[in-house]
């Protein structure tokens, strides 16, 4: 079928998870579409444009985005990540990335990235970057620019106290007030405590 007589979806008309799903689709990988049961279409991975790259895995921890991005936005993260890293999007990164930067989305979608990249370490991210022209925001950057000042995913009521603590030294030393922490112009969003590296070592 000739490219003028092709249909076409503009990626932008379509759910984002559904676009995050054919992005991370490799060569030879399909989506099947089902109705009842029943497969109603294919979507096929596109042959890649750009070769996966070779880098040592003991040198380089390799970055691949899931969330659109310009090739500046891109250059950006891996200038201020340093020469330890590579940043690549998704469509043209290895089966065996180090990270997986992906925007908030569903935990079935979460259990898709896990099942094709099983060796990655998965981030999930809400970004704002106004001069690079990247909006990913979610749950906790909209509670955050409400005017809450801290996000602790506390497992457990000890885990809960040592953020805290922790949570309300940082705010202390950053509004200077050493009794109740005054409001801060960047709010402060507290990870659970890593167990190990969160990347591997370079």
């Amino acid at each position: 079928m000739s490219d003028q007589s092709a249909r076409w979806v503009d990626a932008s008309q379509l759910p984002e998870e559904l676009v995050a799903l054919i992005d991370a689709l490799r060569p030879g990988e399909d989506v099947l579409i089902t109705r009842n049961g029943e497969t109603i279409g294919t979507i096929s991975a596109a042959v890649r444009e750009e070769p996966f790259p070779s880098p040592d895995s003991d040198e380089i921890t390799v970055v691949a985005t899931a969330m659109k991005l310009s090739a500046s936005a891109r250059d950006s993260l891996s200038e201020r990540l340093g020469p330890g890293y590579l940043v690549l999007d998704l469509r043209s990164a290895p089966p065996s990335v180090d990270v997986l930067l992906v925007p908030p989305s569903s935990p079935q979608l979460i259990g898709n990235f896990r099942a094709l990249y099983p060796k990655a370490r998965i981030v999930i991210t809400e970004i704002e970057d106004a001069e690079l022209g990247v909006k990913y925001d979610g749950p906790v950057r909209r509670l955050l620019d409400a005017g809450a000042e801290a996000y602790l995913p506390s497992s457990t009521i000890p885990l809960l106290a040592e953020q805290l603590d922790r949570t309300m030294t940082r705010l202390n030393q950053l509004t200077g007030d050493t009794s109740v922490p005054l409001s801060i112009e960047a709010p402060v969003v507290v990870p659970g405590p890593v167990r190990e590296p969160p990347f591997p070592s370079t």
